[in-house]
């Protein structure tokens, strides 16, 4: 029974997409030129390269940011059944913790933190 459900949704699944995109392409607007092809930035076209260098502390900065968030987001649905779990989970929990202040140590002895 499970088996039919599943290949039912998947079909219906396909179909749909496959709708959709057909359905796209009959009735969508067709306008090739070559202006089309070209980098749009407001309007105004650029001058010089467009590639220019990104100081890589960014990327340094948005990752660690992006694993302290993933950790909040983590820790929310272990404060709520924390009581309920018991001390298994205030052990699993200080784990997870203990290996992130590890990684943010680590992380700062590098030099990640430092804006040069």
């Amino acid at each position: 029974m499970n088996f039919i459900l599943f290949i039912t949704v998947l079909i219906t699944a396909v179909f749909l997409v496959v709708a959709a995109y057909a359905i796209a392409k009959l009735i969508g607007p067709r306008s090739y030129n070559a202006v089309k092809g070209e980098p749009f930035e407001c309007g105004i076209p650029t001058r010089g390269s467009s590639w220019i260098p990104v100081h890589v502390g960014y990327y340094l900065f948005a990752i660690l940011f992006l694993m302290f968030d993933v950790e909040t987001v983590f820790l929310y649905p272990w404060a709520v059944v924390v009581k309920e779990i018991g001390t298994t989970a205030l052990a699993s929990i200080g784990f997870f913790l203990l290996v992130l202040v590890f990684g943010l140590a680590y992380a700062w002895r590098k030099g990640a933190l430092e804006w040069k």
